[in-house]
């Protein structure tokens, strides 16, 4: 099973990016230039939500403006396919499945960004979600540093761990049937205490692009599974049934997002059901 991917964003999410994108490249722009090499921007969004689309129009403006900015994804981050299975093995079968927190190399990320601060080469990985596995690393981008802005991107981006009272009741027929004890959202939500602390520390300006809620993700993979049959024929992608229990992958951390960043996240980008800018704050 694959990971969460980003679909294409309808036309209606491409017109409305401006509201949003081009303030945010000025902010960022001054603020950028005002500090050292190395500006982070991290840019959370659920499956679905445009995020990649909003990173690269990003980047697109701080490059205008004179700016050097490199997106980088952490998806690019996921274990190895090999590392994965190990954890399916010595920890819990749900971790073979790349996605939640605990299925990232989080020191890998933070390495990155440090290394793109500064002078001379960094080579930056990437996934093939085609074969569930790193792509070879021969083929890896290589960036000149140091760079002025670092935009990382991901679904969970700068979230934070539940209080652990918070793990003990299933949120879905996944948790309640093949995590009964609890050790997979554990094993996540320590890892986001642990190991992508200090990734997310090094986050100097945090944006939430915000799914009205948990439901409107679900539909929006939904529709994604229907354009990849559509292009490809009704054999591609996945049947409903198994797209159902693939979002319950990461629905507890979704919906937690949704209900606690938006309090403290720098700016937030409130969606519609069709993708449309609702609301902005902090801009």
């Amino acid at each position: 099973m694959t990971g969460p991917s980003e679909g294409v964003p309808p036309e209606g999410y491409r017109d409305t990016l401006e509201r949003f994108i081009a303030p945010l490249a000025a902010r960022i722009g001054g603020r950028a230039q005002a500090r050292p090499p190395g500006y982070v921007v991290g840019l959370c969004g659920a499956q679905g939500s445009g995020k990649t689309t909003a990173a690269h129009a990003l980047r697109r403006l701080l490059a205008e403006a004179g700016l050097e900015a490199v997106v980088l994804s952490l998806d690019d981050l996921y274990l190895p396919k090999e590392d994965r299975e190990r954890l399916a093995v010595e920890v819990h079968p749900l971790l073979r499945t790349r996605g939640v927190p605990g299925t990232h190399d989080a020191l890998l990320g933070l390495n990155l960004i440090e290394s793109l601060a500064t002078a001379g080469e960094t080579v930056t990985p990437r996934f093939d979600k085609a074969s569930d596995d790193r792509a070879p690393a021969e083929t890896w981008p290589r960036v000149e540093g140091p760079v002025d802005v670092v935009i990382f991107e991901g679904w969970c981006v700068g979230a934070r761990p539940q209080p652990p009272s918070a793990l003990t009741a299933p949120i879905n027929a996944l948790e309640r049937d093949e995590d009964p004890a609890g050790v997979w959202r554990r094993y996540a939500n320590d890892a986001l205490a642990g190991a992508y602390r200090p990734l997310f520390d090094c986050i100097d300006e945090l944006v939430l692009i915000a799914a009205p809620s948990f439901e409107e993700v679900l539909g929006w993979r939904s529709d994604q599974e229907r354009a990849l049959k559509a292009e490809r024929g009704p054999d591609a992608g996945m049947t409903d049934a198994q797209l159902a229990r693939f979002v319950q992958h990461y629905e507890r951390l979704t919906r937690h997002i949704l209900a606690e960043m938006p309090a403290r996240a720098d700016v937030v980008v409130r969606l519609g059901g069709q993708r449309q800018v609702i609301g902005l704050s902090g801009l």
